[in-house]
């Protein structure tokens, strides 16, 4: 029950899915809201099924913005949703997000503002709207020596590793999951889940592909994700004849029943929290990562630190 006469918190993030930051955005709604407060989500750009499962949670979802990434359009929305709905908070998911909402409190002052940072911020805008925020979040040391360099207050930042719970599928099967996405169900699936933009390198699992196939010829790859990267990750595939081991999807709705069922994980380094590295821990599957920040503290999570963390924070603030 949400407690009398306290505003909502507003979670900003982009379309997700229910690995890495997606499950995290989850289960901090889900502790805050088990705390007594009212949660809202506002979505600044992307697809991705964590849209849909929220709002069958019974959270209110807001899309700001259906491009494929966040821009000035998401901001100009989200500071008209500002003064909708008053929020006491907005908790922004993401280098960008955290950005958008820095600029959306210039022209709608009011509420606090909480960056969640998996990654370091980049000089330019996500340097500048870190430094706007009233508290940012860190989910590595690393991270947060990084926001400190970028001109943060330590007194500003809270180190929240991410926790994890596995996700419970929706009881497909391992052949109708296969039918759904076009794989052989006689065969060992891999996953990736991360952005196909440059920082990320997801390229790079190309050559691995490959190398792969020479050794064992039953294998087949699904990447998740979406962005410029696309394009060329195809046409590479094409020239080095993995093309019909490799499965590209912008965002998938049967991931949770998917993720249990491929052999390995494995994630290029700049990826928040890792991608799907410790949901796929969760379960049991093995993982293989570029040594990183983000994937080291994924060796040390658990559920406890991230919805103790979140709960205590917003129970104790006054906004």
């Amino acid at each position: 029950m949400t407690k009398s006469g306290r505003r909502p918190i507003l979670f900003l993030t982009r379309g997700l899915d229910p690995v890495g930051t997606g499950r995290q955005v989850e289960l901090a709604a889900e502790a805050c809201r088990a705390a007594g407060h009212e949660v809202q989500i506002a979505i600044s750009a992307g697809a991705g099924s964590c849209t849909g499962r929220l709002a069958r949670a019974g959270f209110v979802v807001h899309t700001l913005s259906r491009r494929p990434r966040p821009g000035v359009t998401a901001a100009v929305e989200l500071a008209r949703l500002i003064g909708e709905i008053r929020p006491g908070a907005i908790v922004a998911w993401g280098r960008r997000q955290v950005a958008i909402a820095a600029a959306a409190r210039r022209l709608a002052a009011g509420p606090v503002v909480v960056a969640v940072v998996g990654l370091f911020p980049r000089a330019g805008l996500e340097t500048w709207g870190v430094r706007q925020a009233d508290r940012v979040v860190a989910t590595t040391a690393g991270v947060a020596e990084a926001c400190r360099r970028a001109g943060v207050l330590e007194t500003a930042i809270d180190l929240v590793i991410p926790g994890i719970e596995p996700v419970a599928g929706s009881g497909l099967s391992r052949g109708q999951v296969a039918a759904r996405l076009g794989l052989r169900p006689d065969t060992v699936w891999t996953l990736c889940v991360a952005p196909l933009e440059p920082s990320t390198h997801v390229d790079r699992l190309l050559w691995a592909i490959d190398q792969l196939g020479v050794v064992h010829k039953g294998l087949e790859h699904v990447v998740v994700g979406a962005g410029p990267l696309l394009a060329r990750m195809r046409r590479r595939a094409r020239l080095q004849h993995c093309a019909e081991r490799l499965f590209v999807f912008p965002w998938l709705d049967c991931l949770p029943d998917l993720l249990p069922r491929v052999r390995l994980v494995w994630q290029p380094g700049e990826v928040a929290d890792a991608g799907c590295l410790l949901d796929g821990m969760a379960h049991g599957v093995a993982a293989v990562a570029v040594e990183s920040d983000a994937a080291a503290a994924n060796w040390i999570s658990n559920k406890l630190n991230l919805t103790h963390n979140f709960i205590i924070y917003f129970v104790f603030t006054t906004f």
